[in-house]
């Protein structure tokens, strides 16, 4: 019975599924009523008059616990002028550019303009910032757009941070001056796509060969690779089995950089696979400073500490927007600021603020003073990242339908943390490097069998 049943179903659904005629001739297609579809939508203003979006941007209204005092003039003033450009010049474009997955080109000459690229690098036209200074730096711009501090970071952190700790004296001349005005720009290439987070077992190689070095093997998740000028490739040295680095330029024989498409964070930063078949690269390109992992996370232990300001910038622009939201839109007769659950939340996201923001004051100033550990600073990304990642949460709740438009920022910026929670390290692999150095017992990679510091260890 159930058997006849399903094949007179299923006759059922072919006979629907043959050709019929056609419902209405071509002339009546092209009078009838579209019913909207294919319109364009309603500008935001007419169509939800009761909030601003983000293309505004509100006033910063997290420093609750009047942190700025922890601040100099001049670490304040980088700040506003930073602030300023980005309110004025990326506030307007961000949701454009995210949605179509582009970068936005267009505002490159205004970040030019801050010249702040290269950060803490003194001389060859880079400004020589604090530590401190080049982390608020980045938190600014993550506030209002976290994939121009991500380009940036790239750019700045990573690419002119390598060549000016680990370059030659006529490497830095030759490449720094036009980096820093952003003429050129930069990108950094150590992960694989069999090689994350346990990127020092890379396996693209270097072969040493008359005049230079040949590059071969993959690179991917490689931020700004898909239109940078110069690129920093790590490779293993068939020779001696240890890390070098080299500095590719664009269009080299050989060398392609692909974008990689379909994310859902950080949209307008152009990550790409790179693949290198017999890239030649001159000894004069080969970085001197780099012969072994260890002089990799060197480049590693600063950029993480800008790392973890982005989470504190993302999570300080999510509860300005909020903060001003709940304010504006109304619900049963009076403003949603004005419901106890509205309140416990956004209180929530500013102790977070508060906590993360002092937490990544003290790491710079460890920095500084030339005591930080890398356990401290892997701590501070994992953290802020996990705080951040709650805060933006409670933002999506605090915005009901809103809080799924990136118009009103808190979406954008809940997909956008999702990566950075997973860069320059996972969550886990950060708090494991920190559980190691106060244990004194390695546990990111399985352990083997026997005793590890007079722990017995059993075999995973």
């Amino acid at each position: 019975m159930d058997e006849r049943r399903s094949n007179h179903r299923l006759a059922r659904i072919q006979h629907h599924l043959r050709p019929g005629p056609p419902l209405c001739s071509p002339g009546q297609l092209e009078f009838m009523a579209t019913l909207g579809i294919g319109q364009p939508a309603l500008e935001l203003a007419t169509a939800f008059p009761q909030a601003t979006p983000a293309s505004i941007f509100p006033p910063s209204v997290s420093d609750y616990y009047q942190l700025d005092g922890l601040l100099s003039p001049e670490d304040l003033a980088l700040r506003e002028q930073v602030r300023d450009v980005m309110e004025t010049h990326v506030a307007p474009v961000m949701t454009k550019y995210w949605e179509k997955a582009e970068f936005p080109f267009e505002v490159v000459p205004k970040l030019a303009s801050l010249m702040v690229a290269g950060g803490t690098v003194k001389g060859y036209g880079c400004p020589g910032l604090s530590v401190l200074g080049n982390a608020l730096m980045a938190a600014e711009i993550a506030r209002v757009d976290a994939s121009c501090s991500t380009f940036f970071l790239v750019h700045s952190s990573l690419c002119m941070a390598t060549i000016a700790m680990l370059g030659s004296e006529e490497q830095k001349q030759k490449y720094l001056p036009s980096l820093a005005r952003l003429d050129t720009i930069g990108c950094w290439a150590l992960t694989e796509p069999a090689y994350g987070s346990d990127a020092s077992s890379l396996n693209t190689t270097a072969v040493k060969v008359d005049g230079g070095w040949q590059l071969n093997g993959q690179k991917r998740w490689i931020g700004n690779s898909t239109f940078a000028d110069v690129a920093i490739i790590f490779a293993r040295n068939t020779r001696t089995n240890q890390i070098n680095g080299f500095i590719v330029k664009k269009g080299a024989p050989g060398y392609k950089a692909t974008k990689i498409e379909n994310k859902i964070g950080l949209r307008m930063v152009q990550n790409g696979d790179i693949v290198m078949e017999d890239v030649f690269v001159p000894d004069e390109d080969r970085l001197p400073g780099i012969n072994s992992f260890q002089d990799t996370n060197k480049v590693l232990a600063v950029s993480r500490i800008m790392v973890a300001w982005q989470p504190v910038g993302i999570a300080m622009g999510v509860y300005d927007v909020c903060h001003r939201y709940l304010q504006e839109r109304k619900q049963f007769g009076a403003p949603l600021a004005a419901l106890q659950i509205s309140q416990e939340k956004l209180v929530r996201m500013l102790g977070n603020i508060q906590a993360m923001s002092l937490l990544g004051w003290r790491l710079c100033k460890l920095y500084e003073a030339g005591s930080m550990s890398p356990g401290q600073a892997s701590l501070c990304k994992a953290w802020n990242s996990l705080r951040a990642r709650e805060t933006v949460a409670l933002g999506r709740e605090l915005l009901g339908g809103n809080g799924i438009l990136a118009d009103f920022l808190v979406a954008k910026a809940f997909c956008d943390l999702e990566p950075i929670y997973t860069y320059e390290g996972t969550y886990e692999v950060n708090v494991l490097v920190t559980g190691r150095e106060i244990t004194g017992i390695p546990s990111i990679k399985p352990a083997a069998a026997g005793k590890v510091k007079g722990h017995l260890i059993s075999q995973v």
